[in-house]
Order: C-alpha cells, then structure tokens, then sequence
C-alpha cells in the first residue's frame, strides 16, 4: 500500500494519505506547488534548535490560483524505496523506540529489589526513581519540542482517580511527585528519569509517550506496547510500609521460602514452604485476584485496602477466590489440604484457570498463600501459629462453655471452640487510621471462619491494640484478640433459665505464638507482641478492657467507682533532645475516700507514622491516695537511655496503667511526645534591596553530647535565592557554628529566607527569618 510513514513517496499524491503512521486523516487533499519549467517548491518543517535549512517561503492562495505560468497539479514522482531513515520520517517526529531499562541484571531492577522476579518487564517500587530511554525520529529540541509520558491502570482510566497519570518533563526532580527528567541526549536518543509518588497506585501500568513539535501541531500519543508493574516500597520511607531493618527486609519481602509451624503447643512441628513470590505468573495471578476483586484499581494505594482485599480473596465462600476450604477428611475431587507444600501451583492453577477456586485448602494452607501474594505485592509479611486458638463466635470476647442444671453440656450453645493450632498471617505497615502506636505488625487471617462487614475475612488488626485490649480498632480486633488473650468461662444454668459462672480458666488460650525467625530456620516466639506475661496486672487489665467492647460487658465485675484520674503534662515546650527528658505524672483522687494503686509506666521510641520501635524503659510506681488528694510524679528518661534508640522525629510513646486496689478501676493513659530539637538562627545583614546583594549569618548549636557527622546545612529562599547546600562537615559536641551566606534579591515585599539542617543524627533542625525586600 502506498503512503506508510516508511513510503514517503505518497504523501501529497494519493489521497488521504498522511505521515502518522499511514492512517488517513480526514483532511484536505495536499498538494504540491509545482512550476512548469520543472522547479519545485518543498516545504520543510524542522525543529530550528536542530536543523538549518534554506528558507522556505509561502504563496498566498490567491496569487497561486491568479499566475497562469503555475498551476497546481499532483507530482506524478516515482515511488522512492522505504528505509527506515528517510529525511521525511525525521520530519514526522515520532517515537521510534522505547527502551524500559527492564533487564533483570540492569539498573532499575537491581535498585528497585526486583532483579529476583520472573519477568522481564520493568517492575519498580513506588517512591523511587527509575530510567527509561525514548529514540525519536529526530533530535529533541528542549526550546519547542514537547513530551510528556502517560500511564493509565485499571479498566476505566481517569485522571481524577489518579488511574491516568500524566508525568511532565521538569527541569529538576523533586521527591513524592511523579515526574521526569532528561538526563541524557545523545543524537535521537533522550535518557529519562523518572518519579514516582509514594503512595502511587500500585499495579500493571500501560505506557504511552505524546509528543508536540512546534507550537500549534497537533500533539501524537505513541502506545508504547510495554507494561510497568509498580509495587509497594518497604525500602521508601516514605511509604507506610516502610521497614527499616535490611534483614527483616531480606525476610519478610525477598525470602521466596519459609517455614509454618502445626500440631499441639507440648508437640510443635515445622514444614517448609515454598512461597514463590517471584516465580513465573505469579506477579500476574496476584494483580488478577485483585482485578477480580471489589477493589477498584484506584484503591490500590492503600496497604490496609489491598491487605483486606486480600483476606477475602484467598479463601473462596462468597467471592470465587482461590481456595476451597475443606476440613471435612473428604478430598474428593482435589488436593488434600496437607499434601502442599507451597503457593505456586495454587496460584498458577487459579489464574490458568480463570479464577476457578482450588481445592483443598486449610488454615496453613491459606496463610501461605497470603504470605505469597503480600510479598509478592511488596508487604512485608510472615505465617504466624497460634497454639491453643479460640473461635469466638459471639463476640463476646470471651470462650464460653455451657452447662444445664446437671452439669450436662447444652451443645447447641456451645458454638465457641479452641483448635489446637491456627495460623494467620502479620503484616507491616503504618496504621494512619489508627491512633498513634498502632503501626508495625498488622495481624490478618484469610481462613474463612466468620464474616466480616458481610464477607469472610479478618483484618488488619494492629498488633499493638491487640496487646493492649483496644478491640474498638478496625478492622476485626475483637475476634483475633479472642483468638489468643480470652478467658475459658464456664457457665451453669440456674433453676429459672439465667446462667452463672461456675469456673474461669485464665490461660487457656493463645500458648507459643510462633514465626520463622530472621535469618534463620529456628521457630521465633512472638507471644509477647500479642499479649502481656499471663496473670500479670497488664494482661488482666487488657482482658478487662476488652470484655467491656464484648457481647457479655459484665463477665467480669465492673468497678464500684470511677473517681481517680492519671494524666501526663509536659513543661514548656516539652523535653529537649541532648537532655533527660522530663515529665510530670498528675494523679487524683476525686473520692472522699483513700484509693491506692500501682501505676506501670514504660515508653517506647515511635516512627512519626505511629510504628513503635521499641520499649526504652519500663518502671512501676505505687501510689497512695488520700480523699481528693491530688500527688504529681516526677518522670525522668536519662538521655544515656535513648541516645542511640531515636528515629526521625524523635518521638516518644509514654504508656501508664494500673488498678485501683479499693474499687477495681482500670487506668490507663498514653501520651506522644517529641524530644524538641534547637533553632537555626538566622541574622540578615545589609540593606534589603532589589538586585543588591546582601547575606545574612546563620548560626546553630549542636545539642548533643557527641559528634555530629556529615553535616549539610540547607538554604533558600523565593525571591532571595535558589537552594544552596552548604557543607559543614562534621561539628563537635555542643559546639556552635556560624556560617555567612551572601545573596541578590530579586523580587520585592517580605521574603522568607530558610535554613534547615541534613544529618542523620539529628533531624528536625530548621530556621526561618522574614526579610522585607524594597526596591531600588
């Protein structure tokens, strides 16, 4: 056929013929201005940053159709022979190729952690730069060219629902916004850097480029035809599944093996696992069970969304999701549940399959499967056994048993049971929804026992919450709370059809709580995230605590007043970092009559995201009350107790509770706190004039007791000046220093000039002073 982009010799003879791509355009038929003694006119359309050509000239319609010696005849030129370089294909300006960089032992892969998968598309993590390299028909040009890239995800793209990014090219990177860079040019090739936001949805990506010549040509989209799969980003601190462990990371994302633990808590055995999360297919079966799912593509930035979506998919009950739950020793038609030993058949025959549920599974089985799809996905996640599990099927927070008036078990009220092992699934992430101290390990279980808002799942629950009784937290707190921490009540009926405890087994349930450990094939005990030492006060009050949410709030007896109170009150402007931090604890009595208690105190170091790292000092206080006595603590946190535990923000959890002995109240108080970092101060000096110059001095203090290393002092100001690194180096302890930065205005009014610190020992360090610009 005549007229291709590669046959140039049809364009302006046949009819409809155009440069983009030999698609017929309907537009005017194109002519060739041609004279009889055989010159001819050819009109060019270069970029004039790259091309120099004679100058072309145009003859208005008029004066065409008026000169007799012209007229406009089609050019009955010989058909030229199509090369893949023809000086009209550069004039077209058009995407040759697109390279994704995607090579498993290339650049992108290997920073982005994910050389170890499968394919060989580009998979990236969001939050984090990744290169691409374009080849045009022609060169760029910066001056009039434009390009822009676009990637739509989902079935229905839309800008609004951020489904269909539009990434401009910018002149500088910024970070948490997508964008992109040209870094490199060489001929008809552009280098691009490209950003991406932390809490960009994740999923399969179609990529296309536009691109615009001149100003008022119409702008062409080329379909590149390649695919990016963007994953969360545990090695992002910006995304809240951020983890800051590297071996917890190599364990919990990249480890494609593990192990699950089964049997009885006196008789615990272990198997293998192969997860697979990297194996062939697999990326793909995880993003089609998310297709299939409820979520839509744009509710795939959150990790809670994606994990609770998730929980739901890999059993099958109301959803067709991927395995058919069997507990009956009746595996006709399948696999026995015990006959697996790993996610990536399962996986593979439910997405071969289109979405056929495989049977058999059961609570190992489905926990595996989870482990699988959540790393594979980019969540830290590890199988978890509980030994000694309860189901509780009432919400009642507590595992019941009941009896007639002749101690004759009523089995159809006995619905609640204890398995002998069950295991689920932690996951990490920041809990934004949540209270702060709620982030970290996030327990989810995708065994179908009981539903949740009308579909069988279970979490995320904050592991934290769990601990601590807070079964008000979503999402399903209350029913894992009870799989490791409730009381074994028994009950009797009465003579006129009440019931009444006769026994209460405190340590039932929830025995040897076990994981894989990091690095290793021995068995982890994580008991102790889940609940306090049995019997001790701070498990009890949790039990307590909880059983009030439940559907039987008077199990336990509730207290005869409720008249102390415990509240934190910080100084000032609360503690300074480099210092021991100060607090003061407010007890009082509201009662006329003496109350005594047992205050615990502990405070752990928090990511500002409410993730607690970990416990830096525990204390216990007594406390004897008078009538409407009123006594303040002095709490003190040595520095040599959090120097070297602090992360960015430097912030604190300080957790209180105890039991009032006379009345069995339960208190309980936490309260967040950062430890204040110093000012940069900042002196302008000079006149604050348009185009003059001016500097100001800029003086800061180092708080702590060490060395401060690599230090990099930060500086701009609009209207005043464009960022300014300056590099300090290291500063000693206590020591102050005082740089002088010199600077032109450039725009009048009241200008704001900031400084902020960089270091990784001390961060929130940042000054600010108000200049008032004049002009000349």
């Amino acid at each position: 056929m005549p007229g291709t982009v590669r046959d140039a010799s049809g364009v302006g003879r046949f009819h409809g013929v155009t440069l983009e791509n030999g698609v017929a355009a309907p537009e005017k038929e194109k002519v060739v201005l041609v004279k009889k003694e055989g010159g001819s006119h050819w009109f060019r359309r270069f970029c004039p940053c790259c091309c120099r050509t004679q100058s072309s000239f145009d003859i208005p319609e008029k004066e065409v159709e008026g000169k007799e010696e012209e007229k406009l005849v089609p050019t009955p030129e010989p058909a030229q022979p199509s090369t893949p370089n023809t000086e009209l294909e550069e004039l077209t300006f058009t995407v040759c190729s697109v390279d994704l960089l995607s090579s498993k032992m290339g650049q992108n892969r290997k920073e982005h952690h994910t050389d170890l998968y499968y394919s060989n598309d580009l998979i990236i993590r969001r939050g984090q730069m990744f290169q691409m390299e374009i080849e045009l028909s022609r060169p760029f040009c910066p001056n009039t060219d434009r390009l822009h890239l676009e990637l739509k995800t989902g079935s229905l793209p839309l800008v609004s629902k951020g489904t269909h990014v539009i990434i401009p090219l910018v002149d500088e990177l910024e970070d948490n916004c997508w964008e992109a860079k040209i870094v490199e040019q060489y001929n008809k090739k552009i280098k691009l850097y490209v950003n991406s936001p932390s809490n960009a949805l994740i999923g399969k990506y179609s990529l296309a480029i536009a691109l615009q010549g001149t100003e008022g040509e119409e702008t062409k989209t080329h379909e590149s035809g390649k695919d990016i799969y963007m994953l969360f980003n545990p090695w992002s601190e910006e995304d809240t599944v951020y983890m800051e462990s590297e071996d917890e990371k190599k364990e919990y994302v990249l480890n494609d093996t593990g192990r699950l633990y089964y049997g009885t808590e006196k008789q615990i055995g272990a198997r293998t696992w192969n997860f697979g999360q990297f194996d062939q297919d697999i990326l793909e079966a995880c993003l089609y069970i998310l297709d299939k799912s409820e979520v839509l593509a744009s509710g795939r930035r959150n990790p809670v969304i994606v994990v609770r979506v998730i929980s739901a998919m890999i059993n099958s009950p109301d959803d067709q999701g991927v395995l058919e739950g069997n507990w009956s020793g009746n595996y006709a038609g399948g696999t026995s549940p015990t006959a697996w030993s790993g996610s990536v058949d399962i996986l593979r025959k439910y997405y071969k399959e289109d979405g056929m549920p495989v049977k058999y599974g059961q609570c190992w089985v489905f926990s595996g499967v989870t482990t699988t799809v959540l790393r594979c996905l980019g969540i830290p996640c590890r199988s978890v056994t509980n030994f000694q599990s309860a189901h509780d099927t009432d919400v009642s927070l507590t595992t019941d048993v009941y009896f007639d008036e002749n101690m004759e078990p009523i089995h159809h009220l006995n619905s609640d049971s204890v398995w002998n092992f069950h295991v689920w699934n932690d996951c990490w992430m920041a809990r934004p929804d949540l209270p702060p101290g709620m982030g970290g390990w996030q327990a989810v279980d995708s065994t179908p026992q009981e539903t949740s808002q009308g579909t069988f799942r279970c979490g995320p629950a904050s592991i934290a919450a769990i601990r601590n009784g807070q079964v008000y937290l979503k999402h399903d707190t209350p029913f894992i709370f009870a799989e490791v921490n409730s009381d074994k009540i028994y009950w009797q009926r009465n003579a006129d059809g009440t019931f009444c405890q006769i026994h209460c087994e405190k340590k039932a349930v929830g025995h040897f709580i076990s994981t894989k450990a990091v690095g290793s094939d021995k068995r982890e005990d994580v008991t102790h995230l889940y609940k306090y030492p049995e019997d001790s006060e701070e498990e009890r009050i949790a039990v307590e605590t909880a059983i009030r949410y439940g559907s039987k709030p008077d199990a336990y007896s509730s207290p005869t007043a409720d008249d102390v109170r415990v509240e934190v009150q910080l100084e000032g402007e609360g503690p300074r970092m480099g210092s021991d931090a100060k607090l003061k604890i407010l007890v009082k009595n509201l009662s006329s009559h003496p109350r005594k208690t047992t205050l615990h105190s502990q405070v752990a170091v928090m990511y500002y995201t409410g993730v607690l790292k970990g416990t830096v000092k525990k204390d216990k206080t007594p406390v004897e009350l008078m009538p409407n006595e009123e006594k303040t603590i002095d709490w003190v946190l040595p520095y040599n107790q959090y120097q070297d535990q602090l992360v960015d923000q430097a912030a604190l959890m300080l957790t209180l509770s105890g039991r009032v002995s006379e009345t069995q109240q339960v208190l309980a108080s936490q309260t967040s706190f950062r430890l204040r970092t110093p000012d940069i101060n900042i002196k302008p000096e000079g006149e604050a004039v348009v185009g003059k110059q001016m500097s100001a001095k800029i003086t800061f203090t180092n708080p702590l007791p060490c060395t401060l290393r690599k230090v990099v002092l930060r500086i701009e100001g609009l209207g005043l000046r464009d960022l300014h690194p300056i590099e300090i180096g290291d500063v000693g302890r206590h020591a102050t220093v005082t740089v002088t930065e010199h600077f032109i205005p450039s725009l009048v009014g009241t200008r704001k000039l900031v400084a902020s610190l960089d270091c990784k020992q001390l961060t929130q360090v940042h000054g600010v002073s108000d200049i008032d610009v004049r002009e000349q």
